[in-house]
């Protein structure tokens, strides 16, 4: 009898520490008894260290330790949007920055994604800027120019290279065999332009980046601006009203006069998985605590509410739909 009830009790105890097993194992993403998502970590993927992403990835995820209760968040650098979006949807990151045109191929199953991706949008955040700079001693003042050159296209599976390969073939050059390309992150391209490793480089990003400060401060008169007002119609024909023409000003870079090129909008985004009232608490402390963002970057000051919702074709996640409705 003692034998039975012992086996018994072993039996039960098994089946408790089983059952707690899997709630904790389940648990980890999103608690049915209303604990912390992710148990209270929120990782944010950015870009590269001299971008834009990451600076105000950095300062998104101070507001968010400081302001959203029982979270604690971090920044963590990488190739930037289609890195992003791949680590959102495995579950690698929770939160991250991506180039819209990316963002809503990934979203539909178009162009550089086979078939939609789960995610959801946060918010349509600042606009990037197509940067496309050469050395003024390779000859290149026109994308074509570039047919036989040294030019980096950005990091790997980033939202900037797959703009460097949109141009490319607007310009009518094979990416991967018209050019002697290279893949590199922005500080590695920056100190290639510099030591006249690459004749070229494309970077997309908001104004001004660092990275490009740095290069265009160091190279001055050495470095050009290459306008892209001859690429953009034929971009337009193929990927859409996503891509607007625009000026870089003269004062960003201190160049001799406004350069023609493409803005391209932001957003963040995250996984359906994340429960409304997280996805609500994170698109709220952007604005109640923009003015912070302001001063880690200055394009938060173009981070607006009203265009915040405009996300399409990108889903808005139903947390942060409900606080631009006011709920």
């Amino acid at each position: 009898m003692r034998t039975i009830l012992r086996s018994r009790a072993v039996l039960a105890t098994l089946a408790l520490t089983t059952t707690l097993g899997l709630t904790a194992c389940g648990g980890e993403r999103e608690s049915d008894e209303g604990g912390p998502y992710n148990r209270g970590r929120l990782s944010i993927a950015t870009g590269n260290t001299t971008g834009v992403y990451y600076q105000l990835g950095g300062g998104y995820a101070d507001v968010i330790s400081k302001n959203v209760r029982g979270y604690q968040a971090t920044a963590e650098a990488t190739g930037a949007s289609i890195e992003n979006i791949q680590r959102v949807v495995r579950g690698d990151s929770d939160i991250a920055f991506s180039l819209a045109d990316v963002a809503g191929e990934a979203a539909t199953g178009k162009h550089s994604f086979d078939s939609p991706q789960p995610i959801r949008a946060l918010a349509r955040i600042y606009d990037n800027y197509v940067h496309v700079i050469a050395r003024a001693d390779s000859g290149i003042r026109r994308v074509a120019d570039m047919r036989g050159k040294r030019v980096s296209t950005g990091s790997p599976n980033s939202g900037t290279e797959a703009m460097a390969v949109r141009l490319l073939e607007a310009a009518g050059i094979n990416p991967k065999s018209g050019i002697r390309r290279q893949a590199l992150s922005l500080p590695e391209t920056v100190q290639g332009m510099k030591d006249g490793t690459i004749d070229a480089m494309v970077w997309s990003g908001g104004l001004p980046t660092s990275g490009i400060t740095d290069l265009m401060t160091s190279l001055r008169s050495r470095a050009v601006f290459v306008p892209l007002d001859r690429e953009l119609p034929r971009l337009q024909a193929r990927y859409g009203q996503i891509y607007q023409p625009t000026t870089i000003r003269r004062n960003v870079y201190k160049t001799p006069r406004p350069v023609p090129t493409i803005l391209v909008p932001n957003v963040l985004i995250v996984s359906p998985t994340m429960p409304d009232d997280l996805a609500f608490q994170l698109a709220k402390v952007i604005f109640d605590r923009r003015q912070d963002l302001v001063r880690v970057h200055p394009e938060a000051e173009n981070i607006d509410r009203a265009r915040a919702p405009r996300t399409e074709p990108i889903p808005l996640h139903p947390g942060a739909r409900r606080y631009y409705s006011g709920g």
